[in-house]
């Protein structure tokens, strides 16, 4: 175990021989650090479990208290799945109501100064860019792309495999396995090179851009739009995804026609 003389250790915490403690970091109460750990120089970590194989770099803070006005000291988490990098001056804070947690999944990259809010659960493979900032009860996909300085109100979802451009901002969701961009964030197709790299068939590309023009061209209900994809790709499961996640959307999905009609209408 390489712990710095000048690191803080509390009695709580529980460290393996393997992690690395940086000079000055806080390893506070309740804190749990999987093998090959490594926390850098004057990082602050309480109520956390850290997965094998992460970093956590200069200054990054997790586990510290919500910044939720109805959080009165209940006994919550963070939890971080396996090799994520959480990058220097990120904010993390635990969640908010008895037994909670915050939770990411397991690669996630989340780079220079982003904040992650009480509540939120991010899938495998997330990566916000620098000062990307998500409110409280987010939900992030698997493998979405979260740009830098883009902002996501409370509640909202953005799905798998979506890349968000940076500066942009949304109080309503993202579906899946598209690219949106602007302030309010609109949809402008599918994440091709995205899906490309993931290993996406042409066939399985071809069916959600077809699936999108469908929800573009269409006024009406959302969920009449998610049943008439759904009936022109039955055995497509990613199209199906896409039409199950606009029909349980709650803030509304962020398509052009939807954006300009609900957005100033959305109950915080």
């Amino acid at each position: 175990m390489a712990i710095h003389q000048t690191a803080i250790i509390s009695e709580t915490a529980k460290i393996p021989s393997s992690c690395e403690i940086g000079p000055n970091a806080v390893i506070g109460e309740n804190v749990v650090l999987g093998e090959n750990v490594k926390v850098g120089a004057g990082a602050y970590l309480e109520f956390c479990e850290i997965g094998d194989d992460s970093i956590i770099s200069p200054y990054a803070i997790i586990g510290t208290p919500p910044q939720d006005l109805g959080y009165k000291g209940e006994q919550t988490k963070v939890i971080m799945g396996k090799g994520c990098q959480i990058k220097e001056f990120v904010t993390i804070n635990r969640a908010s109501g008895e037994g909670t947690a915050t939770v990411l999944g397991d690669r996630c990259f989340i780079m220079a100064s982003a904040h992650i809010a009480h509540n939120c659960v991010l899938g495998d493979d997330v990566i916000m860019a620098n000062l990307a900032t998500i409110g409280g009860h987010c939900h992030v996909g698997k493998c979405a792309w979260l740009g830098g300085m883009s902002v996501y109100h409370q509640n909202c979802t953005i799905g798998e495999y979506t890349i968000v451009s940076g500066f942009s901002a949304s109080r309503m969701d993202i579906p899946p396995y598209c690219k949106a961009d602007g302030r309010p964030a609109v949809s402008h197709g599918i994440n091709v090179v995205g899906l490309k790299r993931k290993g996406f068939t042409q066939e399985e590309r071809t069916n959600l851009k077809n699936a999108y023009k469908i929800l573009e061209s269409c006024s009406m209900r959302q969920s009449d739009a998610a049943d008439k994809i759904e009936a022109a790709y039955p055995n497509d499961k990613h199209v199906l995804r896409l039409a199950q996640f606009i029909r349980e959307s709650k803030r509304g999905i962020c398509f052009e026609q939807h954006v300009h009609k609900v957005h100033d209408d959305i109950e915080e």
